[in-house]
């Protein structure tokens, strides 16, 4: 996702990282009966559930709504429901369960009801990072992944759109209406598992826009993907605008990681309160990007790079949200290089480096935020451009065919599961073949960035160059390969890579023989540190 605007988030213990349960939940099944006018909604979920551990109560998180009647089965079964969950007594039961809940409420957070900008009724799925509860009955974990089904009734001048594949619109009979209000029921199946805050409905008057679908030329070895924009009707002529790049970026993706990992992708005008959610499938984007000229290629990019990174794999804890937000970061510069040139990402580069280096949360927490209660405050400069500047790095460090072979084998062995940060070093290490713990502790496990400080000066009877660099102050040094551009007195340029040790004083020689003093240095003429260089 892309940040935005952020309310007080009140969390659960069950939501801050990849506690053990027992039971596990593997499909849902949700229908939705939505008001003409109002906020009231009732749902019916059934949920197919696995005891994994002894466990004699299923835990739900649910928050807002009443639960009217739970059964196991054909049978009524007993419950109890506090302010934050559903206790259902699963005991003596099979490990195997049909659990179903009906509810209704008035969900204060999660499903955004509202008015569009010209008054119409409108209702958005919005979950990240534990909302859902609000809303739909479940384990509200980035670690309990499952297919799903939406059945939503609703009045017919509202499109449905939600995640995968539609499978039915079938307008209501006489009778069957709120107040005589046409309305119709729409279906809609998720056949891959995902976590319940990629689970979302959009529910408003949505015109469609077709894209080329990517994937389809006959020399493809992929699948053809569908395409579709959402937009109020008042946004409409302006499509396609950035969303006709959308192919190509699928393509790109599908050509450095996997095929597209589901079954359509829906780019949906919403009410989320970031600038973009990545929902599996469906993303959503806020309302003011369609207002004021169009969602931006750059946000176009990195929602759909979740849908391999963060979507198809996740995240198993909430303090390893990088490898959701950092890959997609990163994978959004990938394909501005390959969009729009060489030049345009290492602007893109060294622009990320300086907010990086300016931020308070990068000097004081670790990426891998473990300690970190209020979800809220993961969505920050560590997750997203320290997580990407990592990925930047460690390709710089192994080469790209070992860190792209790397970051498929951990895509491809994670797909439709979750991961941790170590299985992504641990693919890296396998291609590399490099122990690559140093790197990933420095980087990821501990705050801030190097600062180096360079001095050099040129022998003249050995006709070589030494290298002074001074680490440390803030932060620990760093361990770090340094590239230099070493112009000689002729004006040619020579490329020599050194090994900075973590040690806050080194004095090493270049391996580069000169007959006279050079002209310059330039460290990291790549950008691909993220570091401070002061030279004196």
């Amino acid at each position: 996702m892309l940040r935005g605007a952020c309310a007080a988030l009140v969390l659960a213990a069950t939501s801050l990282g990849a506690q053990p349960t027992p039971f596990h939940v593997f499909d849902y099944d949700i229908a939705l009966t939505l008001p003409s006018n109002g906020k009231r909604i009732q749902g019916k979920a059934r949920l197919a559930v696995r005891r994994l551990q002894p466990g004699d109560t299923l835990l739900l998180d649910l928050v807002d709504m009443r639960a009217e009647r739970v059964r196991i089965g054909d049978a009524a079964a007993s419950f109890i429901q506090d302010e934050t969950h559903l206790r259902i007594d699963v005991a003596g039961r099979p490990d195997s369960l049909l659990v179903e809940v009906s509810y209704s409420g008035v969900p204060t957070d999660g499903f955004i009801i509202g008015t569009d900008s010209a008054g119409r009724w409108t209702g958005f799925g919005d979950n990240w990072p534990n909302r859902a509860r609000h809303w739909i009955p479940s384990i509200d974990s980035p670690s309990d992944k499952s297919t799903v089904t939406w059945s939503v009734n609703a009045p017919s001048d509202r499109r449905i759109v939600a995640n995968g594949v539609l499978l039915e619109e079938t307008k209501l009979l006489a009778g069957e209406s709120e107040r005589d209000v046409p309305r119709t029921e729409t279906r809609w199946r998720e056949a891959r598992p995902i976590p319940v805050y990629l689970m979302t409905v959009a529910a408003a008057p949505l015109k469609r826009f077709d894209l080329d679908p990517a994937g389809c030329d006959t020399a493809s070895t992929h699948s053809c993907v569908p395409q579709q924009v959402y937009a109020a009707p008042e946004q409409f002529s302006a499509l396609p605008g950035e969303f006709a790049r959308a192919g190509d970026m699928v393509r790109f993706y599908e050509q450095l990681v996997a095929p597209f990992p589901y079954e359509k992708l829906a780019h949906v005008q919403s009410s989320t309160r970031y600038g973009g959610m990545e929902n599996a499938s469906a993303i959503f984007y806020a309302d003011r990007l369609f207002r004021t000229g169009g969602a931006g290629s750059s946000v176009i990019a990195h929602e759909t790079a979740h849908q391999w990174f963060g979507d198809a794999v996740t995240e198993r804890a909430w303090g390893h949200v990088w490898l959701s937000e950092g890959f997609a970061t990163y994978f959004a510069a990938l394909w501005a290089r390959h969009a729009f040139g060489d030049s345009t990402f290492r602007a893109e580069m060294a622009r990320t480096r300086q907010v990086v280096l300016r931020d308070e949360a990068v000097a004081t927490r670790p990426v891998i935020d473990t300690l970190q209660a209020d979800l809220m405050k993961l969505l920050n400069r560590n997750s997203y451009e320290k997580g990407g500047w990592t990925l930047h790095m460690l390709r710089a460090l192994v080469g790209d065919s070992a860190f792209f072979r790397g970051v498929r084998d951990y895509w491809t062995a994670h797909e439709h599961g979750t991961a941790l940060t170590d299985d992504l070093m641990a693919a890296v290490e396998y291609r590399s073949q490099m122990n690559l713990g140093w790197f990933f502790d420095q980087w990821l496990r501990r705050p801030g960035f190097a600062s180096l400080t360079t001095r050099w000066r040129y022998d003249a009877a050995s006709h070589r160059v030494t290298l002074d660099v001074t680490q440390g102050g803030r932060f620990r040094p760093y361990r770090l390969p340094l590239a230099i551009d070493v112009t000689d007195a002729g004006g040619r340029s020579h490329r020599v890579r050194v090994d900075i040790p973590a040690a806050s004083r080194t004095r090493i020689q270049l391996p580069l023989t000169l007959a006279a003093a050079p002209r310059r240095l330039v460290f990291d003429p790549d950008t691909e540190l993220l570091a401070e260089i002061r030279s004196r």
